[in-house]
């Protein structure tokens, strides 16, 4: 199994801690677009979703040909240290004994999930949802970042909504809780809250600019009157 493994990680780029690479497996449309590979995975609860998101894109775009058991055996090869090192060794043997079978590339990498994922992952972005705040930010970088947060934590509806309208600046959150329509929707506070922090900073700016005019007129004259002096 270690020879099988080393031959698709040359045919595939081989391991790494993440980049793209150009290879020749899978289907035509994806065999010469560079696709990120993933970095390796020791087992951090917080980090099991972005690696197996990063595997799906690449089995999809470089490996759809290959056998169910060389997509596996190539996704366990980024699959290393930490606590990972014991459940991938354990995997490996049950493949080989044959005590272990998937059907599909997809079934491997759930049941990694539901090993190293679990309710821990869900605690992870639920600590990183309740801590983000928009700061200098703009609200479409904010609104971007709490979706990337919000995702997996299983915050919906209401609870989703009081994090959001607790993460956003107070002028736009009391202006947005004073509005004639009360908000219904994480969608509707994503939408308001963005076009009116889009509003404000271009207000600034107009602000800005018509002072730095201003300032300009009123030094004119001290100007002239220096050229007239002796």
């Amino acid at each position: 199994m270690q020879a099988q493994i080393q031959a698709l990680l040359t045919a595939a780029g081989g391991a790494g801690t993440g980049g793209t690479e150009r290879t020749t497996m899978g289907s035509n449309m994806g065999s010469h677009m560079e696709v990120a590979k993933p970095a390796i995975f020791n087992g951090e609860a917080g980090k099991v979703g972005g690696f197996i998101t990063v595997c799906r894109v690449f089995l999809r775009m470089k490996l759809r040909e290959a056998t169910v058991e060389e997509q596996v055996q190539w996704a366990l090869s980024y699959v290393q240290g930490g606590s990972a090192d014991v459940w991938k060794e354990n995997v490996m043997e049950e493949l080989e004994s044959g005590e272990v079978e998937y059907e599909s590339a997809e079934e491997f990498l759930i049941s990694l999930k539901k090993e190293f994922g679990g309710g821990e992952e869900e605690l992870v972005k639920v600590a990183e949802l309740r801590k983000l705040e928009q700061g200098e930010r703009t609200m479409e970088e904010f609104v971007q970042e709490f979706k990337r947060a919000a995702r997996g934590s299983r915050y919906k509806g209401r609870p989703l909504m009081e994090e959001f309208k607790r993460g956003i600046n107070g002028e736009i959150r009391r202006k947005l809780m004073e509005a004639e329509n009360p908000l219904a929707s994480i969608k509707q506070w994503y939408k308001r809250a963005t076009a009116l922090n889009r509003n404000w900073r271009e207000s600034r700016r107009e602000e800005e600019r018509l002072r730095g005019k201003k300032k300009t007129g009123e030094g004119a004259p001290k100007q002239e009157q220096q050229q007239m002096l002796p």
